[in-house]
């Protein structure tokens, strides 16, 4: 009898333990894959991105991070940030350089190399990882060290996942591109698939070693959850482009001098400081030259020292070119895609330029107008004798009734204009062009049958 008992419990404890064996190195077929999609420029945006769907992955015990990437390379200190987590990874990280057309150039190459699974889509390449300066030219030895730190860089990451370590150092030295099918070739992505449907079946079943330790992936016929951009990662990312972030400086500029201009507007003002704050912080992932953003800020004083002083238009015009100049020296970099739109910096100067120039031209106007208020208001004016002028009398101009002196003398209802004012009294002279206007009108009634 206690032989059987012990025969049966035996057997429920290995019926028990069983599952748990058979499962043990391998993730339950449940667990779902994340996605999520890189597109741009590598930036603190976008690093801050990834990061999060890393976490994210790890906590949630995923299957996978599935990486779409598409980059034309980035930030260093953004790249490194991201290639730290994926190293540090519990889960499988996988980077699928895709669509079709699309690139991990430059910092891309170097999170491509540092996934657990590299691939790749048709008609896509990867390489020229050759860093610059973001700010402009280094210069021969500082060249030489910034290129040997990001060569050993790229090659311990390229040994530490069992890839082509020596084509990555040249994809750094000598900025060497591959295609998809030469990657492949080369053994530097593990497979090339057409779309994330394919890449998930090829993946089933590979073994791949994280932090954790060594993880068996279950891919085909998961469920598939991506990961969108937050709102605040949108707004980020867009406000990071050097275009966006040079208009933002202009609606700042804009929106102060129009609360500077008529003060308690309130709303230019506040509107001006969020786009400047924006910018300022665009500015700090950009390689800005503070020379150029002193030549925008001296284009902004010419413009409005121009309104208050008589330049004949020298002002504005020094104010154009400085913020042309200015506009083209805020960004340098070699890089096409950290560059401020040339049709921007055209569409936004001209329109500055002509904003200020309407604004002289109103002011002009305004200037060369006769005065129609106050006691210089009544020079020139016309009015009608209403008393006779011997020489002095009444005239009434302007719907008032002015004493008034006339040399010449003048009869009731004949036209006067003004010619000066003492005091109370105004000097007039008869108005010849008026009282011939006024006769012409009564000619005319007359033959109409008007009254006379």
């Amino acid at each position: 009898m206690i032989k059987r008992l012990i025969v049966w419990w035996t057997l429920i404890g290995i019926a028990l333990a069983w599952p748990a064996a058979t499962h043990s190195g391998s993730e339950p077929a449940a667990r779902p894959v994340l996605v999520i999609q890189m597109e741009g420029v590598i930036a603190p945006s976008s690093a801050d991105y990834i990061i999060r769907a890393i976490k994210q992955a790890d906590r949630e015990v995923a299957q996978a991070l599935v990486i779409e990437l598409d980059t034309p390379g980035g930030l260093d200190l953004s790249m490194r940030s991201i290639i730290k987590e994926m190293l540090a990874a519990e889960r499988p990280i996988v980077v699928y350089v895709s669509p079709r057309g699309a690139r991990a150039a430059s910092a891309g190459a170097f999170i491509t190399l540092a996934a657990h699974v590299a691939a790749m889509a048709p008609g896509t390449n990867i390489g020229a990882a050759h860093p610059v300066n973001m700010g402009g030219q280094m210069d021969k030895e500082m060249t030489k060290k910034v290129t040997n730190d990001a060569a050993a860089y790229i090659r311990t990451i390229a040994e530490q996942r069992g890839r082509n370590a020596q084509w990555a150092e040249d994809a750094v030295r000598k900025s060497v591109s591959a295609t998809e099918k030469e990657a492949l070739n080369l053994k530097i992505i593990d497979l090339v698939a057409n779309k994330l449907d394919d890449l998930l079946v090829a993946l089933d079943g590979r073994e791949v070693t994280t932090a954790h330790g060594k993880v068996t992936l279950h891919t085909k016929g998961v469920e598939v959850i991506r990961i969108e951009m937050g709102l605040r990662d949108k707004v980020l990312k867009v406000i990071s482009d050097p275009t966006i972030a040079y208009m933002l400086l202009m609606l700042g500029l804009a929106g102060l001098y129009f609360e500077l201009s008529t003060p308690g507007a309130i709303l230019p003002g506040v509107l001006g400081g969020i786009c400047l704050i924006l910018a300022f912080y665009a500015f700090q992932t950009l390689p800005i030259n503070y020379a150029g953003l002193l030549l925008i800020l001296l284009a902004i004083i010419l413009f409005i020292a121009e309104i208050k002083v008589t330049s004949y238009g020298m002002l504005a015009v020094g104010g154009i070119i400085a913020m042309i100049l200015g506009s083209m020296m805020l960004i340098k970099s070699p890089a096409p895609f950290m560059r401020i739109s040339l049709p921007a910096i055209v569409l936004t100067t001209g329109a500055t330029a002509a904003f200020f120039l309407f604004i002289v031209a109103m002011a002009l106007q305004a200037q060369r107008q006769q005065t129609t208020t106050g006691a210089e208001g009544l020079i020139g004016q016309i009015g009608t004798v209403r008393t006779p002028l011997k020489p002095e009398g009444s005239v009434l101009v302007g719907g008032e009734l002015w004493s008034a002196q006339c040399e010449e003398g003048a009869e009731p209802g004949d036209k006067v204009r003004v010619r000066a004012l003492k005091g109370l009294m105004l000097f007039v002279s008869k108005d010849k062009a008026a009282a011939d206007v006024e006769a012409d009108t009564m000619s005319t009634q007359r033959q109409r049958g008007g009254p006379a």
